[in-house]
C-alpha cells in the first residue's frame, strides 16, 4: 500500500513539471521552429489551458506535501509518545523493585534484631534482656500491623 501511496505522490510533480515544459514550448516557439505547432489552431490559448491546468495540479501538490507532512508528525508523536510511555514504565517498575529491596533488607534487619534478642534472652534471661525481648516483640506487632495497612497485600 505505502509503495502505491509514495508512487502517486510523486504524480502531481511530474505532471507539473510536464505541464511547465508545455508551456514553455507553446510560448516561446512557434511554427517555424516546430513544424508539430501547426496542428495547433491556437497555441496561445492551449498555453494558458496548461496554465490554468498547471496551477490546479500545484494546488493538488501542496495537498498531497501537506498531508505526508501530517503523516509524518503524526507518526514522530506516536514514536515519542510510545517512547516516554515505555520510560515511565520503566521507571514505575525500577520504583517498585527499590521498594522491594528496601522492605526486604527491613525485614532482614527486624529478624535479625529478633534472632539477637532472642538468643539474648535464652542465653542469659536477666530482666533487662527480657525487656528487649519485649520490645522486639512489640515492633514486630507493629510491622505485622503495618503491613496489613498495606492495600496490596490484604485483598483491597
Amino acid at each position: 500500500m505505502s509503495r502505491w501511496v509514495n508512487l502517486l505522490a510523486l504524480l502531481p510533480n511530474t505532471i507539473l513539471t510536464i505541464l511547465v515544459i508545455s508551456i514553455a514550448f507553446l510560448r516561446f516557439y512557434d511554427q517555424t521552429d516546430f513544424t508539430l505547432l501547426g496542428y495547433l489552431a491556437h497555441p496561445r490559448i492551449w498555453s494558458n489551458r496548461l496554465t490554468v491546468a498547471a496551477l490546479l495540479v500545484a494546488v493538488v501538490n501542496l495537498g498531497v506535501e501537506w498531508n505526508r507532512r501530517n503523516r509524518e508528525t503524526d507518526r514522530w508523536a506516536r514514536a515519542e509518545a510510545q517512547r516516554i510511555a515505555e520510560e515511565q514504565r520503566r521507571i514505575i517498575e525500577e520504583q517498585r523493585r527499590i521498594a522491594e529491596a528496601e522492605r526486604a533488607a527491613r525485614r532482614a534487619r527486624i529478624q535479625a534484631e529478633r534472632d539477637l534478642a532472642f538468643l539474648n534472652f535464652l542465653v542469659d534471661p536477666s530482666p533487662h534482656n527480657g525487656e528487649v525481648l519485649m520490645q522486639v516483640i512489640a515492633l514486630l506487632a507493629q510491622y505485622r500491623q503495618s503491613l496489613w495497612d498495606i492495600p496490596s497485600l490484604n485483598g483491597y
